[in-house]
């Protein structure tokens, strides 16, 4: 089976968060089922660099308004396409904005343009595979086409939607019918996410329990009424993280490698991020972030409760950017606590996964939270998540209660409000747990014997392809 999969990003050529992770790990998790996957990415400066001296496979005299080539290369082995559009994607700055962080005002056009290219490249493959607003224009103009090439959408999260005014709509080149409540209007204006929930033949989100809080008003962000009446196209599977690139066996930004049989080296680590977030040594805990410093994320509740944490006996490695005034937060508490709390701004792949390998529990408060891979690589590193009881945090940790700490099943810590009682109760949780090393230590290797590979996941990715496909 061919499969065309359209996203923004892909590790390892771009990576904003963890979209790219999996859209990076979706080739190898179902080339086992016998599923080819190509993924068009954006013409970005780093992506089109990174193909060297590309084969010119298409041109386009005007693409949505702009002249656009089709370019040909590999990542990790496996086919890739790039949209190179220079108007659109030849720009300083990240994926979705300029240097200082603000969105591209053209971001409609740019993106609307990469799931238009891919609707054009769909009768070369069997199935289409759209990730999140930004790929989601994909099924629409397929849908509009009447190509005949089945779709598939993934939410990665449904708060980030595309939403612009209707004017936009003209430069969609869709037919006027488009712009109706079953197409891509929304609120009196357009919404590509929408478009691309209304059109798609099956639609996923990335854990089951974000496919059913999406149906209700408090996770749906304006689109439950949607999500509900598409129901039977509506299911959730649960991302995967890559053993090949986290694994603290072979992983080589830890300074000290180990297993689930060999923890003490684990204190190596420890001690690295001692030195390189400025915490005095000591044999108490270090709880560790690496997030996006959001309300989504429940760092404003985190932010308060620094000052009870450092109290409890615990320190604090932060690694993470995001709201002016959280980040600020964050370093007023440093500074109130040197020795306790270290702050990075900012994001370093090598430094998560040092802190993954050196913490001893990462803190995952969030309001929602589609699937969630932090909390996985904890599991993975023996890094114990302390996580709100919300989507695919709820699906992928079992709580540290009497009955599974007895059973020697539990792998975690949740808690179900997100308030500063709710986190302060976990923290004091997890202060008890940690001081009973006998516990804690099964805890560890419990989350780190449990299989998050891509190898169910692509299972089930590979079984919906094919229910899709003509028998």
């Amino acid at each position: 089976m061919r499969v065309l999969s359209v996203a923004s990003e892909a590790y390892p050529l771009v990576k904003t968060g963890g979209l790219a992770d999996v859209v990076g790990a979706l080739p190898a998790a179902l080339a086992p089922h016998g599923i080819a996957t190509t993924t068009l990415l954006p013409g970005y400066p780093s992506v089109v660099k990174s193909l060297g001296r590309a084969k010119v496979l298409h041109r386009w005299d005007m693409l949505l308004g702009t002249p656009a080539r089709l370019l040909g290369g590999k990542s990790d082995g496996h086919p890739l396409l790039v949209l190179d559009a220079p108007e659109l994607f030849a720009r300083d700055g990240g994926p979705y904005g300029d240097p200082t962080g603000r969105d591209w005002d053209d971001n409609w056009q740019r993106f609307a343009a990469l799931g238009r290219a891919a609707a054009d490249l769909a009768p070369q493959f069997d199935l289409v595979h759209a990730h999140d607003w930004q790929g989601a224009m994909a099924p629409a103009y397929l849908r509009y086409d009447g190509a005949g090439v089945p779709s598939v959408l993934t939410i990665h999260n449904i708060a980030f939607q595309g939403r612009y005014d209707a004017a936009v709509f003209a430069g969609l080149e869709l037919p006027d019918a488009a712009y109706a409540l079953d197409g891509v209007e929304y609120y009196g204006g357009v919404g590509l996410l929408k478009a691309g929930l209304a059109s798609a033949d099956a639609i996923t989100t990335v854990s089951p329990s974000y496919a059913e809080e999406i149906r209700r008003a408090e996770f749906g962000m304006g689109l439950e009424g949607l999500i509900e009446a598409r129901r039977d196209r509506v299911s959730g599977i649960v991302n995967g993280i890559d053993p090949a690139v986290w694994s603290p066996e072979t992983d080589t930004a830890l300074p000290a490698r180990y297993t689930a049989r060999t923890l003490p080296r684990r204190r190596t680590n420890k001690r690295a991020v001692e030195v390189a977030f400025g915490l005095d040594s000591s044999d108490g805990p270090i709880f560790v972030v690496v997030s996006r410093l959001t309300w989504q994320k429940g760092m404003d509740v985190l932010a308060g409760e620094l000052d009870a944490l450092v109290a409890m006996g615990g320190r604090l490695a932060l690694l993470g950017s995001g709201d002016a005034a959280l980040e600020q937060a964050f370093v007023a508490a440093a500074h109130r606590h040197p020795g306790r709390i270290g702050v990075r701004i900012g994001y370093d792949e090598a430094v998560s996964h040092l802190l993954q390998g050196g913490g001893d529990a990462i803190l995952i408060p969030s309001r929602f939270e589609p699937c969630g891979l932090t909390q996985l690589y904890g599991l993975a590193y023996g890094c114990v998540p302390i996580v709100a009881r919300t989507g695919g945090l709820a699906d992928t940790v079992i709580d540290a209660n009497e009955a599974a700490i007895a059973a020697a099943v539990a792998t975690g810590i949740q808690f179900g409000s997100v308030t500063p009682d709710g986190l302060s109760q976990a923290l004091r949780r997890t202060m008890a747990l940690y001081a009973r090393p006998d516990h804690w230590t099964v805890m560890q290797k419990q989350g780190m014997r449990a299989d998050f590979s891509w190898k169910r996941s692509g299972a089930r990715y590979a079984e919906l392809y094919r229910s899709l496909l003509p028998a």
